[in-house]
């Protein structure tokens, strides 16, 4: 499984993987107990490789954000999503010092932290090389067709 195959859909809780394209939409798969159901074409759908959080700077991508959680953790589980406001905000300045604050809510940081926490359960972490690494390829096949 890579990271553009997990999803997080507005109005459901959790991540899905990716199965098929549906007649009316999408077929997806709950990371948490294994259910499919359809997504229609309505649905507000982003794939864990489109996400970016906003910094002062521009943007990073969502891989980057976990690496960073997961090398902070030493591979281990993050902050409970449910802490307070304030715990949030302080653990993720600790990992992403340049986040926007006017931009990335609290509710973003739970959505992270809640997603960073369900891939580590899952032992789904070592998507986040799986994506860099594709990340680098591109990166070369793009300056080698610059050339």
């Amino acid at each position: 499984m890579e990271l553009k195959d997990i999803m997080a859909i507005s109005g459901h809780s959790g991540l899905f993987k990716f199965i098929s394209q549906g007649r009316h939409g999408i077929i997806v798969e709950s990371l948490a107990d294994g259910k499919r159901t359809n997504v229609s074409t309505s649905a507000k759908v982003s794939s864990l490789s489109d996400i970016a959080i906003f910094t002062n700077d521009g943007e990073v991508p969502f891989r980057d954000v976990l690496k960073k959680i997961k090398d902070a953790e030493n591979g281990g589980q993050a902050i409970n999503q449910k802490s307070e406001d304030k715990e949030l905000k302080k653990y993720f300045e600790k990992i992403l010092p340049e986040y926007d604050r006017d931009r990335v809510y609290t509710s973003d940081i739970k959505k992270v932290i809640t997603w960073y926490n369900q891939l580590h359960n899952l032992n789904l972490l070592d998507i986040i090389e799986k994506a860099e690494n594709e990340a680098e390829e591109k990166q070369k096949t793009e300056s080698e067709d610059q050339k």
